[in-house]
């Protein structure tokens, strides 16, 4: 208590002029992680029809995610253990050499490889973020930094897609890659100048659940590679995928008893005994599901069926990222004020059901306009979600668990977009397979599936071929956003299950500010079982 106390003094003594500086540095850290699945979104049609056929496409974002996932855990844990800046600027590192190795890959072996050291690398860089600003930074404080991380994710959501297509379009893809380098540099030269943390202080030498990270990777890897591969690659009943379902079963039991009998679990499960750190958990889970399917999806929507160039399917995302970033600033600004955050999950919720209903209405006459205002439904939806997800988790622990906390929230949403990927994907293969042989049959539909994804590629192809593809590529993303907006029910449905809990460090009732911090944590896991 004494040592939280003093980190709560610490972080009140710097806040006006020293985080300031410290959130610029994390947010260049922050812009490059999100940077990243903007641009990658975008170049996606075009790596793929360079280096491989259509079935590679979810693999692609997969094995990243996959990796994100797997590391995220493991970084929180060693941030709390280790102290957070050597681990940050770790995982920075790791990603630079994933960045680099993705855009010298030959074949598509390699990409999905060297993603996966980007995605290892990855892991720790939002965790490292979130964590660092937990501790900086009481919750209910936090309002007044969101204008800055608002903006940044504004630069990468809208800038993303923009300098995704444009370097696609005039550079090559794989700049894609290689523009995290000099970015990578910046973040690395910024944290290291300015983010000055205290020492870990440790009686003895903490020791790393391996059994525990092991398990909990095994049971992540064998049940997304059940929902990539089942009913594509193998049959749903075949004895792969059954030994995949066992094999993530067996793991992840193994884990929750591993996790009971550790001295330093991974992830304690005790943090999921609050009621809200177990709801911001499963709504983060199908924010990332929504999100990633959509910015996989519509670029591929808008470059194969209506015809946008990567660059334009980059502007054509305008309206579901201006909608997302506006309104999660102004969720922000008036949680800060009032201290009130219910209503923000139940409202996001259903939006973010709205519209992916909408977006699974689109077709091949479907206007931009049109599939413009769906996006805006999402991205409001979106917005209400994004950052009330992570608010709410870090103020339902302790400030000693905050940067498990912070990676469990963050493995949740992980997971959800990789579980997006994985099923939207299933389902997007199988339709577009399913129409395109319909239409032209077996033999046509495997060589027009072949072609390369790009709207002047396609314009090359014979009408009769060109329009049976963008009739499979519309059935397949109706397929997709249909998928999505059933899930995204649930996450209705949990919203409404949130308790309103005072925030930590809480404006004039809580003159304390950060003083009163570790406090507030305990009633609420307190009320909530």
């Amino acid at each position: 208590m004494v040592e939280n106390k003093k980190a709560a003094d610490t972080s009140e003594e710097v806040k006006p002029r020293s985080v300031r500086v410290v959130l610029m540095a994390l947010m260049i850290a922050m812009l490059l992680a999100m940077l990243d699945n903007m641009i990658i979104g975008t170049a996606m049609p075009t790596i793929v029809g360079e280096l491989g056929g259509l079935e590679h496409l979810s693999w692609v974002v997969t094995a990243y995610t996959l990796a994100t996932a797997a590391s995220t855990p493991i970084w929180g844990k060693i941030g709390d253990m280790y102290g957070r800046k050597g681990s940050f600027l770790t995982s920075i590192v790791i990603f630079l050499i994933g960045s680099a190795l993705s855009g010298m890959a030959q074949d598509m072996g390699q990409l999905i490889g060297f993603r996966a050291i980007q995605g290892l690398g990855a892991g720790g860089l939002m965790v490292g973020v979130m964590a660092i600003i937990g501790d900086l930074i009481p919750p209910r404080e936090r309002g007044k930094y969101q204008g800055m991380m608002a903006g940044v994710m504004a630069l990468a959501m809208i800038g993303g897609p923009l300098v995704g297509g444009t370097i696609t379009d005039h550079m090559g893809w794989r700049w894609s890659f290689y523009i995290n380098l000099p970015l990578g540099a910046v973040a690395l030269a910024m944290v290291t100048a300015v983010l000055h943390l205290p020492k870990k202080q440790h009686g003895e030498r903490p020791k790393i659940d391996y059994l525990g990270a092991a398990l909990l990777t095994i049971g992540i890897t064998s049940t997304v590679l059940v929902t990539t591969w089942g009913g594509t690659e193998y049959a749903w009943g075949s004895a792969e995928i059954l030994g995949l379902i066992a094999v993530g079963i067996v793991s992840i039991a193994g884990f929750l008893y591993a996790e009971t009998k550790a001295a330093d679990p991974v992830m304690p499960l005790h943090i999921f005994r609050s009621r809200n750190f177990t709801l911001m958990s499963v709504i983060g889970f199908l924010v990332g599901f929504a999100m990633f399917g959509g910015v996989l999806y519509l670029p591929l929507f808008q470059q194969s069926v209506q015809g946008a160039s990567a660059t334009n399917s980059g502007l054509l995302l305008l309206p579901m990222l201006l909608s997302m970033m506006l309104v999660s600033l102004i969720a922000g600004r008036i949680t800060t004020s009032s201290g009130k955050y219910k209503i923000f999950p139940i409202v996001g919720g259903g939006l973010m059901v709205v519209g992916l209903f909408l977006l699974a209405t689109m077709d091949t006459g479907t206007s931009r306009l049109m599939s413009g205002v769906y996006m805006a439904v999402l991205g409001a939806g979106l917005g209400f979600l994004m950052q009330i997800t992570m608010l709410v988790a870090q103020n339902s622990v302790e400030m000693k668990d905050m940067g498990v906390a912070s990676s469990s929230a963050t493995l949740f949403r992980t997971l959800g977009g990789s579980f997006g990927v994985a099923l939207m994907g299933s389902l997007f293969t199988s339709q577009v397979t399913s129409t395109m042989t319909e239409r032209l049959g077996p033999e046509a539909a495997a060589k027009a599936g072949s072609a390369q994804l790009d709207a002047a590629s396609l314009a090359k192809l014979p009408e009769v071929v060109r329009e049976a593809y963008q009739h499979a590529v519309a059935a397949g993303t109706h397929s997709a956003f249909l998928l999505g907006a059933g899930i995204a029910v649930l996450g209705f449905a949990a919203a409404w299950f949130v308790k309103e809990v005072p925030l930590r460090g809480a404006g004039p009732a809580g003159a304390g500010g950060g003083g009163g911090s570790e406090k507030a944590a305990a009633p609420e896991a307190a009320v909530m079982h």
